[in-house]
């Protein structure tokens, strides 16, 4: 048996080309965005914003959100 190994380029526009197919070019895009590097420093960014939090806090408000309570 032969395995033909693609090069990542083909296999990306195949996946890109899918993707549109699927869900149109503008939820494409935001999907393909949450896994390009960002600019920022999500360690300091989630400092700031949980710092006065303790982690059953945080667990507590993910909760709350899920069920629609927050």
């Amino acid at each position: 048996m032969t395995v033909r190994i693609q090069p990542i380029a083909d296999i990306n526009q195949r996946a890109n080309q899918a993707l549109i197919g699927e869900l149109g070019v503008v939820d494409t895009i935001r999907f393909l965005n949450q896994f390009r590097a960002g600019n920022r420093d999500y360690t300091v960014e989630r400092d700031s914003l949980f710092r006065d939090m303790t982690a059953e806090e945080i667990i507590a408000e993910i909760k709350s959100r899920r069920t629609g309570g927050a």
